[in-house]
């Protein structure tokens, strides 16, 4: 099968299209033919040798697949072959073929098709529990937002309403973007390349601050949004985009009951419990059509260093999705 792998940390440069043999389904898994796969910052991270855990080398990225499961392991009983499903994978998705668990996997609704499917689990998953696990938004609170067109983003926009919010603030770098955000029903826009948007959030909430922040950037970006937080607010933490590590003292926090939470979607995937109810509530809003994806481009498996060039430079909207074609 056809695979993209990185034998060293670096660029874009560093994901070479490789020849390898097809993996054989055992006990519980499931060989999936790959039909769309989601393109995510963690797997840029993974590349650069910068992601939450250590990445062993060689390395397949991709975590997020949608296909047909085409052999079963020999304890398979939940799936037969040529059922269409998606499903999340610690890595191994940029090939033509990837092995999953049968437990892991969620069939597709007829109504679905691959690449949508592959553009929902892990920012949609991680967009649901950073509100709702993590962020414990109750109805009524207000969010804020970062990179609210970006894959989480436009996602969380319209979850945080979907649960209940009383007013949902966005921000992003253009009008563009600014305006998909409030296609998704964003009340408040802010553009954060202007100074002090700080304070066009407190504005917005009229000196309160927000209940709940969304914050992936680090850096500054970090600072000004725990500014924003209200008594009793949750910033929740689920990146690093700009590369600088945020530094603050905790004790900050104390006076008005401010908590600062990290996320990190692979401890939700090994809860069950947590993982297979909300993916199948996300993709029950998809088919009622209460919840939208944005598919920012379609691009051959081959071409996931140009891909991987365009999610970095922040110049796209939505998801981004590769396919095993050539």
């Amino acid at each position: 099968m056809k695979a993209v792998q990185l034998t060293e940390f670096g660029g874009p440069e560093v994901l070479k299209l490789v020849d390898l043999e097809k993996p054989v389904p055992a006990g519980h898994e499931v060989l999936i033919e790959i039909k769309a796969i989601g393109v995510n910052y963690a797997d840029t991270a993974r590349r650069e040798g910068q992601y939450v855990i250590h990445t062993p080398l060689p390395f397949i990225p991709g975590a997020e697949i949608a296909g047909v499961v085409v052999e079963v392991g020999e304890k398979v009983t939940k799936v037969k072959p040529g059922t269409r499903v998606v499903t999340l994978i610690e890595s191994n998705g940029y090939a033509e073929f990837a092995i999953a668990d049968e437990r892991s996997l969620i069939p597709l609704p007829e109504q679905l098709d691959f690449r949508t499917a592959a553009a929902l689990p892990l920012q949609g998953l991680s967009a649901y529990h950073i509100l709702k696990t993590m962020g414990r938004l109750e109805k009524g609170e207000s969010v804020l937002v970062h990179a609210a067109a970006g894959g989480v983003g436009t996602i969380a926009v319209q979850l945080a309403k979907l649960f209940g919010a009383g007013k949902v603030i966005a921000t992003a770098s253009s009008p563009e973007k600014l305006e998909l955000a409030r296609e998704m029903g964003a009340d408040v826009l802010i553009n954060y390349t202007e100074p002090e948007w700080e304070k066009q959030v407190l504005e917005a909430t009229n000196g309160k601050g927000v209940d709940v922040a969304l914050e992936m950037a680090g850096g500054e970006i970090f600072h000004k949004t725990l500014r924003c937080l209200a008594t009793f607010g949750r910033l929740v933490i689920f990146g690093v985009a700009s590369g600088e590590q945020p530094k603050f003292y905790p004790s900050s926090l104390m006076a008005r009951n401010q908590s600062v939470i990290g996320f990190f979607l692979p401890q939700i995937m090994r809860k069950p419990e947590l993982l297979q109810p909300s993916l199948v509530e996300l993709l029950t809003y998809l088919g009622q059509g209460k919840l939208k994806l944005t598919i920012g481009g379609v691009f051959p498996l081959d071409e996931a260093a140009k891909v991987h060039s365009l999610l970095q430079s922040r110049k796209t909207q939505g998801k981004l999705i590769l396919e095993p074609k050539w």
